[in-house]
């Protein structure tokens, strides 16, 4: 199968789902909306600018959030609302070299990797190609609740690629039925799979903080934590420990998240809180200096794979107290490593937390009610072993990366036929 994927190709996201069909015997290029360092092992690379993504970095996608976050909430606020206005002022060009590249690669399918910008690209790019192959556009958490109805623009693309697509994966089954009222055809194939492809096991799993895992011959073993590290996960025995692995987004609520960590510590003034890609962020310091809670708050600079699965495995509870989402990867990772999740009571979470049953579901707008869910479950052992076993059973069946992707395989084949 030759495959074409439309992605930023510094995503982490995009990468690890690229990942399996080059090791599967397909013929995969990568049109990457973003300069990349190096392209991914077996893909032909090109580099195709969309939304000014030219003046980016080739940097990772973490590490240019981690810079852009110098700049405080309120201009990452204003920068994505210029974004959403004058984005899509770049697609016609962009569309035409894209119709150029497929002319060349002749793919047999065209795989956009989230609506904005890569799904609009490319669904502007076959309006105007009768010889377009067949196109798969990916739904990511925010494409329709956050970025769609924001201008009159981003509303008139996004309603033309999903009149264009020919199917639709998605993380969750509320994006599916929120494509159906954005123009998707419901008679259409779709599939709803984790949009990184799922969960490594290998790295993501619910073992002691400071055990080394053998894995299968020739794959070496995973990251022993030294030095921090592994100071950070020894704490994790001996006082509670919270993480918020979201890092600051227009979408989650972190205002709400350090105000409750000061009602937490009231009862329980032992507990440590983790932020991992919050390193250097001005207004999460400022908030930890005007709530006087340093002491139990560490600020950790974007975290490799390993090094976040140990950090899940040091904390009791993960908090996601979002507004917008659809499946975060941070959830399933977390889960996979036995954190107990307390998130925004959203449509896309209830598909995968049970209020009460495998998690807590809270008002993010609410540092009470966040306060509230984190003391409960600290003080509830039972229903944090009870959340343990089901999230470890969701996991092995909904989330898996070689089943998942063993179906995005066939799903491929099928709209093919």
């Amino acid at each position: 199968m030759k495959i074409l994927f439309i992605a930023d190709g510094r995503s982490p996201i995009a990468r690890n789902w690229i990942k399996y069909w080059t090791g599967h015997a397909h013929e995969v290029s990568l049109v990457s909306t973003y300069p990349v360092d190096t392209e991914p092992a077996g893909t032909h690379l090109e580099f195709l600018p969309v939304a000014f993504s030219q003046t980016k970095s080739a940097a990772s996608a973490s590490t240019v959030k981690q810079k852009s976050l110098l700049w405080g909430a309120a201009t990452l606020k204003l920068r994505l609302a210029l974004r959403h206005w004058l984005a899509p002022l770049t697609l016609p060009k962009a569309a035409a070299r894209l119709n150029e590249i497929i002319a060349e690669t002749q793919p047999d399918i065209v795989h956009a990797m989230r609506i904005p910008y890569e799904g609009m690209l490319a669904g502007l790019a076959k309006s105007r190609n009768k010889d377009f192959p067949t196109l798969l556009i990916s739904i990511w958490g925010n494409d329709f609740t956050l970025h769609a109805p924001s201008t009159p623009l981003m509303r008139y693309y996004t309603r033309l690629s999903l009149l264009q697509t020919d199917a639709l994966h998605a993380d969750c089954e509320r994006d599916i039925r929120l494509a159906e009222k954005w123009g998707f055809d419901g008679t259409k194939p779709s599939i709803v799979l984790p949009g990184a492809g799922g969960i490594d096991g290998n790295v993501f799993y619910p073992q002691p903080p400071l055990t080394i895992r053998s894995l299968p011959k020739g794959e070496g073993t995973v990251f022993h934590p030294s030095g921090r590290d592994a100071r950070r996960a020894e704490r994790g025995k001996n006082a509670p420990v919270i993480i918020n692995p979201r890092g600051f987004r227009g979408y989650v609520r972190n205002d709400t998240f350090f105000h409750a960590i000061p009602l937490v510590l009231k009862e329980r003034p032992d507990a440590k809180f983790i932020c991992p890609a919050m390193a250097g962020e001005s207004q999460a310091e400022a908030w930890i200096q005007e709530l006087g809670i340093s002491a139990a708050v560490e600020l950790t600079p974007p975290l490799a794979q390993e090094q976040l699965a140990h950090t899940f495995r040091s904390a009791q509870i993960l908090v996601s107290p979002s507004t917008h989402d659809g499946t975060p990867n941070s959830l399933l990772e977390g889960i996979a490593c036995g954190c107990f999740p307390i998130c925004g009571d959203l449509a896309s979470i209830r598909e995968w937390i049970t209020d009460g049953e495998n998690g807590l579901l809270i008002d993010p707008a609410k540092p009470e009610a966040l306060a509230k869910a984190i003391l409960r479950a600290l003080k509830d052992e039972n229903l944090r072993k009870q959340a343990f076993r089901a999230n470890q059973q969701i996991i092995a069946q909904r989330a898996e990366y070689t089943q998942s992707m063993k179906k995005a395989e066939a799903f491929y084949t099928k709209i093919l036929v």
